[in-house]
C-alpha cells in the first residue's frame, strides 16, 4: 500500500517541522513549489504553452504563487488570477505575491475566458477544506473543468475531501497533481482518481519519522 497520511496528520506534521523542527514555512513553499514545477516541466501530458495559475488565499495559493513565478522566470508563457479575498490571504501568501507583482507577472481577471490556455494550474484550496465549495470557487471550479486546458492541481484537487475522495459538490478534475509530502488517504480511493489523474509526490522535507518513505 501506498504510504497516505490523514488531513489531520498533514496539518500537525506541517506544525511539527515549522515550529519544533525548525524549517521557514517560506521555505517549504519553496521547496514544495520547485517540485511542482519540475512535474510540471516533465509531464508530456501537459501543454505548457499557455499557462494560467488560479491562487486561492491560503498557502496553497502561495505555492501557485512560486510555481507560477517559476515558470515565469525560466520563459513560459504565464498568467495569474487571484481568487478570494485579499484581506484573508495568509502571510506566506501575501509575501510570494509580493515576489510575483516584483518580476511583474501577467494578472488577469479570475472570471475572464479560460478558453486560450492550454494548461491550468489549480492552487484554490489545499487538503483541508471540509465544506461544500460554492459562490465564486464553485463557478471557478465549473469553469476550469469545462475549458480544454488540462488541469494540474496542486496537493489535492480544489473541492475532493482529503479523507474520503468525495467531491464536496464540485471538485477540480485534474490530468495530474502533484501532492505534498505524501498522498492524502483520500487520494487512494478510486473514486477519486478521475479528479486526481496521474499523481505526483513530493519530498519537502516533511516526514512521520526522520527520514522519506515514498
Amino acid at each position: 500500500m501506498r504510504p497516505a497520511i490523514t488531513v489531520a496528520e498533514s496539518r500537525d506534521l506541517d506544525k511539527k517541522t515549522i515550529e519544533e523542527i525548525g524549517i521557514p514555512s517560506l521555505v517549504l513553499m519553496e521547496r514544495a513549489a520547485l517540485g511542482i514545477y519540475h512535474d510540471m516541466i516533465n509531464n508530456p501530458d501537459l501543454d505548457l504553452t499557455k499557462t494560467l495559475v488560479l491562487v486561492g488565499s491560503g498557502n496553497n495559493g502561495g505555492d501557485a504563487l512560486v510555481v507560477a513565478r517559476l515558470l515565469y522566470t525560466h520563459d513560459y508563457d504565464v498568467s495569474i488570477a487571484l481568487v478570494g479575498d485579499p484581506d484573508h490571504a495568509s502571510e506566506d501568501h501575501v509575501a510570494q505575491l509580493k515576489v510575483c507583482r516584483y518580476y511583474d507577472i501577467p494578472e488577469v481577471d479570475a472570471n475572464s475566458d479560460f478558453s486560450g490556455y492550454t494548461t491550468i494550474v489549480d492552487g484554490l484550496f489545499g487538503s483541508g477544506l471540509a465544506r461544500e465549495v460554492e459562490g465564486e470557487y464553485k463557478d471557478i471550479i465549473d469553469k476550469a473543468n469545462a475549458a480544454k486546458a488540462s488541469i494540474h492541481a496542486i496537493d489535492i484537487p480544489s473541492g475532493l475531501n482529503g479523507d474520503t475522495g468525495k467531491p464536496l459538490g464540485t471538485a477540480i478534475k485534474a490530468a495530474s497533481t502533484s501532492t505534498i509530502a505524501y498522498e492524502k488517504v483520500g487520494m487512494t480511493e478510486p473514486e477519486s482518481w478521475d479528479y486526481t489523474g496521474k499523481i505526483f509526490v513530493d519530498d519537502i522535507g516533511i516526514y512521520r519519522g526522520n527520514k522519506s518513505e515514498n
